[in-house]
């Protein structure tokens, strides 16, 4: 594998599976996002950028020789969905070149990165999105992606830019997929891929997902739900530390206010927080920056009148907050306990919510 014992790995910011596998192998991770990076409610354009000159202390403090990789995530995931820009990752580019660093992109939300780059980039303006998708690719030395997310299909891909690099990695496909002649994906999937890899290159394709989030965050916040602006990729993001503002992070705010999303509404969101989060050694909680229901937005999938059904059911779970309360974890895996944990709810919130909202929507779903 890249990461070793005693590595380091500098990102703009961690994605969950990427820092279990980093740590697995003994190694640890740098986040090294901007200031603007964890501001809730904000109008920084790329909030995903990468801090360059804390990268620049961290290779002066830790030696290049113990970086085997700089990682860059399109679209930072667990902090909202926020982008980088193209400058950004040029600026990224020129340290790794100065300290023989090699560059890695996580593409997996790059249609939506692409969409912020030409739109709110002004020198990328007249650049189409395939020129933009160019210029990004230039800069980066191994590229991957799940293709559910990039490509709208099953598997995934990696794009290695050296022979000798693939030679190393190649060992590692018949361990986790099977040889190379038969195991990992189907045609049919990588054709799949193929048709999904060109449609990210329509503007009016990729475009629609940030539309339809920026009009689920504009509506909430102008009925003064807490939600991270500017608006990202991927979904609404609510902000449960001011949603849930009573309820300890020791006890999973963003968890219990995904809980109650769904009692409340139907409305199926994902916890981003301290239950994504691993306990550290010592048992204790490592309290996440930001605590975000994220409501991802499928592209092509939702309508309209969906978006707006969940605006209204989560502005009155807003007004009837206060009934919600805590989680406890009944059953903790020790890595990613977040896929297989079981939690219960502290006390009995949950009941009186439903009672709630019984009393006001009957039964209406």
């Amino acid at each position: 594998m890249l990461v070793s014992d005693g590595d380091v790995v500098p990102m703009n910011y961690h994605f969950t599976t990427t820092k279990a596998h980093i740590v697995l192998n003994g190694g640890r991770i740098e986040e090294l996002f901007t200031d603007a990076g964890l501001q809730v409610s904000s109008t920084e354009p790329f909030k995903g950028n990468m801090d360059v000159r804390r990268l620049e202390d961290l290779v002066g403090h830790v030696g290049a020789a113990r970086i085997p990789f700089v990682r860059m995530e399109a679209g930072t995931n667990l902090i909202g969905g926020q982008p980088f820009s193209l400058a950004n990752l040029r600026e990224v580019r020129a340290v790794c070149d100065r300290h023989g660093l090699m560059l890695v992109l996580d593409a997996s939300l790059l249609a939506d990165n692409l969409h912020f780059i030409k739109v709110r980039e002004q020198a990328c303006a007249d650049m189409s999105i395939r020129e933009i998708t160019r210029a990004l690719s230039d800069l980066c030395d191994v590229i991957y992606f799940s293709a559910r997310k990039l490509g709208c299909a099953r598997g995934g891909g990696m794009l290695l830019r050296e022979r000798g690099l693939y030679d190393r990695l190649r060992g590692m496909i018949p361990l986790y997929e099977g040889f190379l002649t038969y195991g990992g994906m189907s045609v049919r999937e990588m054709e799949a891929i193929t048709v999904g890899l060109e449609e990210t290159m329509d503007e009016d394709m990729i475009s629609q997902g940030p539309q339809f989030i920026e009009y689920m965050v504009n509506e909430l916040d102008r009925r003064g739900v807490p939600v991270i602006t500017p608006a990202g990729g991927l979904g609404c993001h609510v902000d449960a530390m001011r949603f849930l503002d009573h309820v300890p992070q020791e006890e999973y705010p963003a968890g219990a206010l995904a809980a109650a999303a769904y009692l409340a509404g139907g409305i199926r969101g994902m916890e981003r927080g301290t239950m994504s989060e691993q306990r550290e050694p010592d048992g204790s909680e490592r309290l996440a920056e930001m605590e975000l229901l994220r409501l991802a937005m499928p592209r092509r999938v939702f309508t309209l009148s969906q978006v707006q059904y969940a605006v209204d059911r989560i502005s009155w779970l807003y007004e009837n907050r206060r009934l919600v309360g805590g989680l406890r974890f009944e059953e903790e895996p020790e890595v990613l306990r977040f896929f297989y944990g079981r939690l219960v709810p502290q006390g009995g919130w949950q009941d009186e919510l439903v009672a709630a909202f019984r009393r006001d929507f009957g039964d209406s779903l």
